[in-house]
């Protein structure tokens, strides 16, 4: 006769999940996607010396002289051990188990597409991990490039529009720092040292966010409208977020984002520019073409082809690098693309749905969970069930329109009805008034 194992108590349940929880954290810790597949600044420079006329000299040995930073046989093995693990102390079926096996198969995922680098492979993978611009959104619905497309029409007819123009740059990043730090200080506990903002020399981007700060680049310049979407989405959704994970007692996997979270949580920060009014049709636009520029380049443009799709909208030379050099870092000038940046649209696109839905079904109680860390939108169901067996606690900061769900439940309520009125009888009936 077997012996029957001795059944744990709560106390050694959340214990052995803590446990388990922390080993992902531990392993993902040297992962760093967008630093293993960025080119360097040489390649843009001699791009631009040839004023754009021939394509990026990058190809696998460009990768392969710039080895990942861990080993990667290794770190596979570590996370299937991991995985192992979590169904030999949870089982198949325990809803927080079904989470973490799946991020140890994406950081797997992950692995093989970093090893790939620079080959046809790495672009597949990526198509794997972060969706392609042909994915429908639901059976029969448009695609994600439909979606660009028609963006870029709207867009299109207000494009000349006078009192539409972007305001001037005015601020420096000293002004940007200071506004922003006084307006996050008033959602992060009022404290300094909650989340700070800095300037810093070592970026690329006008800001960037970390774990509990926002690095904001020393020689850019800004606008009002820019510091407000900073605050939105860089501070509110992605440090609030971060810290929101870190807040987890158990389930400390919440603090990191493998793959499959991009997409919630860039569609959250689109969301929250559209409902705090801090968005605005250049910055839309910015992500249309984003989508675009993937679609072409899954459809076999290469480099120079997408880097003159934004030469031709009137973007700069170095803005159409840089844009372009998006697109296709992790591969090669001639590759498939990488497709992190259709999470921008995808995401706001789902999780707009996924509110609309719980406002519908009267679940509103599930909405201010996809603040509670890194989730990912088919998890929430999931994390609803483990806040109610006290694994997971609700997010401690939320941006005040999720915070208080009048205004966001009375919106969706009116989108509800509109979905069933036709635009197009709409349009025809208004013909002599609009």
């Amino acid at each position: 006769m077997t012996p029957r194992r001795r059944k744990s108590t709560p106390n050694e349940y959340q214990q052995i999940i803590r446990g388990l929880s922390d080993r992902i954290v531990e392993a993902q810790t040297p992962i760093r996607v967008l630093d293993a597949i960025k080119w360097d600044d040489g390649i843009r420079d001699d791009f631009l010396k040839g004023r754009g006329k021939h394509a990026p000299k990058v190809d696998r040995a460009y990768y392969d002289g710039r080895p990942l930073s861990f080993d990667s046989s290794a770190k596979k093995q570590e996370f299937q051990n991991i995985e192992r693990d979590i169904t030999r102390h949870l089982g198949q079926f325990n809803p927080v188990g079904q989470i973490m096996r799946r991020m140890c198969k994406e950081y797997r995922m992950v692995i093989r597409m970093l090893e790939a680098r620079g080959t046809q492979d790495f672009g597949l993978i990526s198509q794997e991990l972060y969706g392609s611009a042909s994915d429908a959104f639901h059976a029969g619905d448009p695609t994600l490039a439909d979606l660009g497309l028609m963006l870029s029409d709207y867009l299109n007819n207000i494009a000349d529009r006078g009192d539409l123009k972007d305001e001037p740059k005015t601020l420096t990043a000293s002004d940007a720092v200071r506004m922003l730090q006084e307006r996050l200080n008033k959602v992060f506990d009022g404290k300094e040292d909650t989340i700070r903002v800095f300037e810093s020399d070592g970026i690329v981007a006008d800001a960037a966010a970390g774990a509990d700060y926002i690095k904001v680049r020393a020689d850019a310049m800004f606008n009002e409208r820019d510091v407000r979407a900073l605050e939105v989405h860089e501070g509110l959704v992605h440090v609030g977020t971060t810290l929101n994970g870190l807040n987890q007692p158990i389930c400390t996997f919440l603090a990191k984002g493998p793959p499959s979270s991009t997409v919630t949580q860039e569609g959250l920060a689109i969301l929250m520019e559209v409902i705090a009014f801090a968005s605005y049709p250049t910055r839309l636009r910015k992500l249309t073409n984003r989508t675009r520029a993937i679609h072409m380049a899954e459809e076999g443009a290469d480099f120079l082809e997408v880097f003159n799709f934004y030469r031709e909208q009137n973007y700069s030379a170095e803005s159409s690098y840089q844009n372009a050099s998006r697109v296709f870092r992790g591969s090669t000038p001639s590759g498939l693309p990488f497709t992190k940046d259709l999470s921008y649209l995808k995401g706001f696109i789902l999780i707009y749905n996924y509110i609309q839905l719980a406002v519908r079904k009267g679940k509103l109680e599930q909405i201010p969970l996809l603040f509670c860390g890194k989730a990912t939108l088919e998890d929430m169901r999931t994390l609803r069930q483990l806040v109610d067996e006290g694994l997971v606690v609700p997010p401690k900061y939320l941006p005040p329109q999720f915070r208080d769900l009048n205004a966001l439940s009375a919106w969706m309520c009116f989108s509800n009805f509109l979905n069933h009125l036709s635009l197009d009888r709409i349009e025809a009936d208004y013909a002599n008034i609009l």
